[in-house]
């Protein structure tokens, strides 16, 4: 029979491995919620229809990612600590710093290059990660990460296209996509910074990292575009809960109608 201390120490591990486990759920619910928030800014201000519900399905695809994750990680909080959480406690309810998204994610939307460039790079980098999960251990998460994928492989040929559009287009449209490099490049090396709840969950960043270089530099040389150095000083905090100065405004807008009405049902 296992002593009192054995019993202890292994519910300690227990515990601990199940906190990193809902901190990996958050963060990445919480960057698919905020950059679907972030998108669907773009909800009727597409440049043509056809573009306008094209980000508008993205943006819910994203949306569905996001609750996918934050349904999983509610079920473990409630699991775990006893007192009930819902998707929409997640959503609602927490504080910035309780956020565990990419800064990347909250950035404002800018013009359409912008929006279109970080869709781009998200959405490949969420193909090598959600790959990677396909043979995670949990079999949840793979199920989710198999589901996503189906979507992602869209919204990468999608974006994709339009980076070579703009790159290899006119010359407003080059100098567009390339101001919003020089802007959203400094945010993508956070994303292949590994948080101990990743490194616990059984991700390797730097395949994945791997994988999306080569990618955006197949596209970036089809749009005649240069790729920036990857390894120059990034900006990170955004897995520890430490956000830009738009993410306060994000929450506010968002998280309004639940903490003034609590509890308000459609």
């Amino acid at each position: 029979m296992n002593s009192p201390i054995t019993n202890k120490a292994t519910d300690q591990l227990i515990n601990q491995s199940t906190d990193q486990l809902i901190n990996f759920l958050l963060s990445l619910a919480d960057s698919n919620l905020i950059l679907a928030q972030r998108n669907g800014e773009w909800c009727g201000h597409g440049p043509v229809l056809e573009q306008d519900i094209a980000i508008t399905n993205i943006t819910l695809d994203i949306l569905g990612q996001g609750r996918n994750f934050y349904q999983y990680a509610a079920e473990l909080i409630s699991q775990s600590s006893g007192e009930p959480a819902t998707e929409d406690s997640l959503a609602y309810f927490r504080t910035e710093r309780e956020f565990k998204n990419l800064l990347l994610c909250e950035l404002p939307k800018g013009d359409w290059a912008q929006s279109v460039l970080r869709q781009f790079f998200y959405s490949i980098y969420t193909k090598g990660l959600y790959t990677q999960l396909l043979n995670s251990k949990d079999d949840r998460i793979a199920a989710i990460a198999e589901k996503s994928l189906k979507e992602v492989n869209y919204h990468v040929r999608w974006s994709s296209e339009w980076i070579i559009r703009m790159g290899d287009g006119t010359e407003e449209s080059n100098q567009r996509l390339k101001n919003a490099l020089k802007y959203l490049w400094p945010f993508t090396g956070e994303m292949f910074i590994p948080a101990d709840f990743e490194k616990d969950n059984g991700v390797d960043l730097s395949l994945v990292k791997n994988e999306w270089q080569k990618n955006v530099q197949n596209v970036f040389e089809e749009a005649t575009i240069a790729t920036p150095d990857i390894n120059m000083v990034m900006q990170s905090g955004g897995k520890q809960g430490i956000h830009t100065e738009y993410m306060g405004f994000i929450l506010a807008e968002m998280q309004y109608l639940q903490r003034t009405y609590p509890n308000a049902e459609w």
